[in-house]
């Protein structure tokens, strides 16, 4: 009994430095990156094109391409992610096939973002021949975007209890009226949670839009998919290893927008995420 309680207290202790540890860094990267990147937030940063060799002036170009990336991403990837979960949580069988498909979509999530890139380079940009364009860098982060919304839309059904569908069917709903009525609206924030968890990630990658969508310098906004943009992640990367003398700030203040981009998405989902789930109990 004593040991038990000695092994208890243990883990105990063990989990909650764990959870320290891990509270502890992201604060530290946040505030690092909150005290060196405020000092470069301005007006002019914010909405003027860089120039002087990305010495000077701002990252507006950077910023609509990003967006412009992330949303490409959103589009595709939203009604491919959520419809393939649905037909593995709803509808496919419990058979082989359907496990192998589920270790294929697990597979997929653990590939370096590097391949990505490669098989984007060589599937959109050369043989589609679509060149280094926003569309072919959305559609590559939307190959990596896919396994997290899938396996997220497909979990959030799971957790749907099942009276419900049994209710709605015994009431002579169709099994879809079922899906889209009752088992949808339930599910959603476990949905838009891993949605906004894989466009995060799409949103913050540098390496699959290295080969298929980004370029070096563009002071001209994008004005068709079909043209190539300046993205934050990758303008970061030439910031802190390929312009020399620059000031540190601008560095700082660039992956400052990025952070609080994302995080002013996860924020507001999760808001509503909150609000859906006190509409939305069982």
């Amino acid at each position: 009994m004593r040991n038990a309680r000695i092994i208890q207290t243990l883990a105990i202790g063990i989990t909650g430095a764990a959870a320290a540890f891990i509270v502890g860094a992201a604060l530290f990267l946040l505030v690092t990156i909150i005290m060196r990147g405020a000092p470069a937030i301005s007006w002019e940063f914010l909405t003027e094109a860089p120039r002087g060799q990305m010495k000077e002036g701002g990252i507006f170009p950077v910023i609509v391409g990003t967006l412009a990336l992330t949303l490409g991403t959103a589009a595709i990837s939203l009604p491919i992610g959520i419809s393939a979960g649905i037909f593995l949580s709803e509808y496919a069988g419990r058979g082989k096939t359907t496990r192998l498909v589920r270790l294929a979509i697990s597979n997929m999530a653990g590939v370096p973002s590097i391949v990505y890139g490669l098989f984007g380079l060589a599937l959109f940009v050369n043989l589609a021949g679509l060149g280094k364009s926003i569309i072919a860098g959305a559609l590559t982060l939307a190959c990596l975007t896919l396994p997290v919304i899938i396996t997220a839309t497909e979990e959030a059904l799971r957790q749907v209890p099942s009276d419900l569908r049994q209710a709605s069917l015994a009431l002579g709903a169709t099994r879809w009226r079922t899906i889209y009525r009752i088992v949808l609206p339930a599910a959603a924030p476990g949905i838009v949670t891993g949605s906004i968890l894989g466009l995060s990630r799409a949103a913050g990658e540098t390496a699959p839009i290295l080969f298929t969508a980004v370029a070096y310098y563009k002071r001209q906004l994008p004005e068709t998919i079909f043209t190539d943009v300046m993205a934050l992640p990758y303008h970061i990367f030439i910031l802190a290893t390929q312009v020399t003398g620059r000031p540190v700030d601008i560095v700082w203040g660039t992956a400052l927008v990025l952070v609080a981009g994302v995080t002013a998405v996860s924020v507001v989902a999760a808001v509503w995420r909150s609000n859906q789930r006190r509409r939305v109990r069982w």
